[in-house]
Formats: structure tokens, C-alpha cells, sequence
């Protein structure tokens, strides 16, 4: 598996995982303590993530 691609998986599951700890926050659920302010910076930052990932696994093309 190319390099590229394993680096583009990892940050699309911390993208993810950035996104529900943010979607959870901004809810109020699971005793986070971030007000809804602060509840959108590990969300945003999540999504960037997440769009990383995805464009890097895209545009890696494989070779054998």
C-alpha cells in the first residue's frame, strides 16, 4: 500500500473522529465541557482533516 494513501486514510478516521467529538460537543453530550463556541474548532478542524484524507486517497493513484 503506498505511503500517500495510508497517510490519507489515517487523516480521513482523525477527521472523522474530529467531527463527532465536535458534533458531540456543540449537543452537549458525553460531559465534554466546551460551550458551542468551542465545540466548532475540533469540528472545523475535524473537517479539514477529513477533506485531506479523502483528496489524498483520490488523487494517489496505485502502482504495482
Amino acid at each position: 500500500m503506498n505511503q500517500k494513501r495510508t497517510f490519507g486514510t489515517v487523516l480521513t478516521i482523525l477527521g472523522i473522529l474530529g467531527i463527532i467529538i465536535g458534533a458531540l460537543a456543540f449537543l452537549g453530550i458525553g460531559n465534554l465541557g466546551l460551550s458551542k463556541l468551542n465545540s466548532a474548532v475540533p469540528f472545523i478542524v475535524g473537517l479539514i482533516f477529513f477533506m485531506a484524507g479523502i483528496n489524498l486517497v483520490k488523487t494517489t493513484g496505485d502502482r504495482a
